[in-house]
């Protein structure tokens, strides 16, 4: 991590730029790969398969008796804590349900808003070198509670053609039964238009690799819905002299381990915390399974030493963290001057892994300064809100007046007629 101390404030837009990938090659690429699953559907995954997972797949759904088999392997204590993060899960999720209320906005004029569950949603799951089962509850719980109809779930297979076993039992757990073996931009793809096999849906959810996320971009411009426009993970760690170096060095390698491409930001107004942290992510590194992968993404970060706490937070604001971690002992007096992350984690005893497994908030946020305008995913994420309006007699003569008015205004004649034929029949 490279470290720059009391950067200008004119420096700071330079310094929350993200890692920049080769957009037009990744288009031309993604774009074919849409193309071909548009045209040959079924025929075009299972080439897919073979070409990118290494495998002769005969079908790209998963049986029952596959989903069985996985279940018998995933060990207990691993079913109970997936059932404890579903749990907790469910309770934050569920307290998002609005009631629906009745507003009369003049007295015969009664309006309200409903929350239609979406009837067809895609989920996307990572299942490579990182097998992400965590996501199946963070989206497929809010999916179910929503009623939503139909929930597909695309990952992709390992060699031998099998699905990693935590995936398939936390799907069967929350209830969803249509999973397939797709991955890549390929899934987005079927789940977008459509195969013989794979249903059409109408919302597509989940992370995924550049592919991926190339791949929802394109599909968005088509007319079907994403969750949020994303890029690669992220986290910003603001610590103080009272922050534990330990803890914030584990923290910023947590997120660095998700990809080469992640990017981890420390800020402080206390140049020994940045050293001690520094050193401590070496020593740390070199105990991680995926160390080489971490590495790659400490060398696209860095620590910033700033004048202030008040400075470290007005920094965050503009580069808007995916996660922000704010490590120190009176976190919460600095909450009312947070306006963009996608998820913030308060004190020091609060990681990011404990958003990303089982506190019971989403770890499906928007990053790449996307935070600045969108919320990570919830409740919300699969309804829509139709409004409903019901006028009386009393209703329409009360603000049809007013209608006439304004129609004529505008100079839609038609507009005012629809409300002048009602008025006359009183």
């Amino acid at each position: 991590m490279k470290t720059y101390k009391f950067p200008d404030i004119k420096e700071w837009n330079a310094l929350i730029q993200r890692p920049v990938l080769d957009q037009q090659s990744l288009d031309a690429i993604v774009l074919d790969v849409l193309q071909e699953v548009k045209t040959n559907k079924d025929k075009a995954l299972f080439a897919y398969a073979k070409k990118f997972d290494g495998v002769q797949l005969e079908t790209v759904e998963v049986t029952a008796s596959e989903v069985e088999e996985a279940t018998a392997q995933v060990p207990q204590e691993l079913k109970e804590a997936i059932e404890l993060a579903k749990q907790n899960i469910l309770a934050f999720h569920a307290a998002q349900k609005e009631k629906e209320q009745i507003v009369e906005t003049t007295k015969g004029v009664k309006c309200w808003r409903k929350s239609v569950a979406i009837d067809k949603v895609g989920l996307y799951i990572p299942g490579g070198s990182a097998p992400l089962f965590s996501t199946i509850l963070m989206l497929g719980v809010p999916a179910k509670l929503a009623g939503c109809k139909e929930v597909v779930l695309c990952t992709p297979p390992n060699q031998e053609g099998k699905v990693h076993p935590a995936i398939l039992y936390t799907a069967s757990l929350v209830g969803i039964t249509k999973i397939f073996k797709v991955g890549g931009a390929q899934a987005i793809a079927a789940m977008a238009y459509g195969t013989e096999s794979i249903p059409q849906v109408y919302k597509i959810f989940g992370p995924g690799n550049q592919y991926v996320t190339k791949a929802k971009e394109l599909i968005q411009q088509q007319g079907v819905a994403i969750d949020m426009p994303a890029g690669p993970s992220e986290v910003l760690v603001i610590a103080d002299k009272s922050s534990n170096p330990e803890f914030v060095a584990a923290d910023l390698l947590s997120q660095a381990e998700h990809g080469p491409d992640s990017q981890v930001i420390l800020l402080s107004d206390d140049e020994a915390m940045i050293a001690k942290t520094t050193e401590a992510v070496q020593r740390q590194l070199e105990a991680l399974p995926r160390k080489e992968i971490a590495a790659k993404a400490l060398q696209i970060s860095r620590s910033i030493l700033l004048n202030s706490m008040e400075e470290c937070v007005a920094f965050s604001n503009l580069y808007a963290p995916e996660h922000l971690i704010f490590a120190t002992d009176n976190a919460t007096d600095y909450i009312a001057q947070i306006t963009n992350a996608g998820s913030v984690f308060l004190g020091k005893y609060s990681c990011e892994s404990a958003g990303d497994y089982a506190s019971g908030t989403n770890h499906t946020l928007p990053t790449n300064g996307y935070a600045k305008n969108y919320s990570g995913v919830s409740l919300d994420s699969f309804v829509k809100k139709i409004t409903f309006q019901n006028l009386s007699p009393e209703g329409i003569q009360t603000i049809g007046p007013a209608i006439e008015l304004m129609a004529e205004a505008e100079g839609l004649d038609a507009h005012k007629n629809a409300v002048t034929i009602r008025l006359k029949t009183l």
